[in-house]
This record gives structure tokens, C-alpha cells and sequence, in this order.
């Protein structure tokens, strides 16, 4: 599944594919991401501090990731869905769509 091309077709203007952290520029995460889909390990590293500075900034996300503790996920990120490996593109978007307050992907 092309996660770029799903989200162009429900309407995103550009889209970031991020194969590591490296990639991204933590300081302008606020004003660069309206949304993110964050798989939990990149480029072999964890994402979570990554995903702590989308929470603070406001940016809101949902982790799309096939290495899950739900447990884990749900302590330190309570709220922010947890999408298993191997999801469907329309469990993806409506993730992201109630990440965002919207009912659902339009």
C-alpha cells in the first residue's frame, strides 16, 4: 500500500515520506505538519520522542506501526490510536480524520 498516494487521495496538498528522524527537522514540525502517520521504529530507531514533540507542538498523529505495545503506547500516548500492521487504508484514514476532529475522510 502507497500510504503518500492514500493520503493524496483523500485530499492532502503535500505529503512528507520520512525514512529516518534525520529527515526532520524537529523545530519546524509545527509549522510543516498539519497531521502525521508515525511508525513507532525508523530507520531502526524509536520514534517516540519524535511523537512527544507532535504532542507538544499539537500536531495531531496517529502511529501506524507493525513493532506495537499497545500497553505502552497507551501509558505514554493516551488518546493517539494505534493502527497494527497490516492495516487497511480506510482504518488508516479514519485514524488520521479522528486524530484531526473529523468524523471521518473526505
Amino acid at each position: 500500500m502507497d500510504v503518500e498516494q492514500l493520503c493524496r487521495d483523500h485530499g492532502a496538498g503535500e505529503v512528507v515520506i520520512a525514512r529516518d528522524l534525520a529527515e526532520i527537522d524537529d523545530r519546524q514540525v509545527a509549522t510543516h505538519f498539519d497531521a502525521a502517520i508515525v511508525d513507532l521504529m525508523l530507520g531502526g530507531a524509536s520514534t517516540l520522542d519524535f511523537a512527544s514533540g507532535l504532542r507538544a507542538a499539537g500536531v495531531p498523529f496517529v502511529f501506524a506501526s507493525g513493532y506495537s505495545d499497545p500497553d505502552q503506547i497507551k501509558a505514554s500516548f493516551p488518546g493517539v490510536r494505534l493502527v497494527g500492521k497490516p492495516y487497511s487504508g480506510e482504518d488508516l484514514m479514519q485514524a488520521v480524520a479522528a486524530a484531526c476532529g473529523r468524523g471521518s475522510p473526505g
